[in-house]
């Protein structure tokens, strides 16, 4: 089974967990609310997606990010871009992006982010933010799933 959806707007990095103390006194960890909001929104995106039971075997994952072009392009430069051909090398770092979508998708898609076996992600420029996310199951034999 192959999944594939698209969150449109622009990708969140996951922050720094932050720490706080909860009523009784105990010191607790908590997402910052930039990434929780986005969590939440990746989970009502992929809820539209979701089969009707959670994958179970290894996946292959691939995540496209697609940052807004900068003000300060070209016209030339924004052609660039939006061809693949000039790519963001700005923070935040890939796997910070990745880490979020990857819990968000926990029991919604799949029942936990260690079964992803395979991971691409890659930073793209365009006119639109989004993230585009596709899913594989992999066969046992080490061949994905058609």
């Amino acid at each position: 089974m192959d999944i594939n959806f698209t969150v449109l707007g622009e990708t969140v990095a996951q922050g720094r967990p932050r720490a706080g103390k909860s009523p009784t006194g105990k010191t607790i960890l908590y997402d910052p609310k930039k990434s929780k909001d986005f969590k939440r929104y990746v989970q009502l995106v992929a809820s539209q997606h979701a089969p009707n039971n959670l994958l179970e075997g290894p996946l292959v994952v691939r995540v496209k990010v697609y940052k807004p072009l900068l003000k300060s392009f070209s016209k030339k430069r924004t052609n660039e871009a939006e061809a693949g051909l000039y790519r963001p090398i700005t923070k935040p770092d890939v796997d910070n992006y990745v880490k979020g979508i990857k819990d968000a998708l926990n029991k919604v898609i799949w029942k936990d982010d260690s079964q992803v076996v395979d991971l691409t992600i890659s930073k793209w420029y365009s006119e639109k933010p989004r993230v585009e996310i596709e899913i594989s199951e992999v066969e046992s034999h080490g061949e994905k799933k058609t």
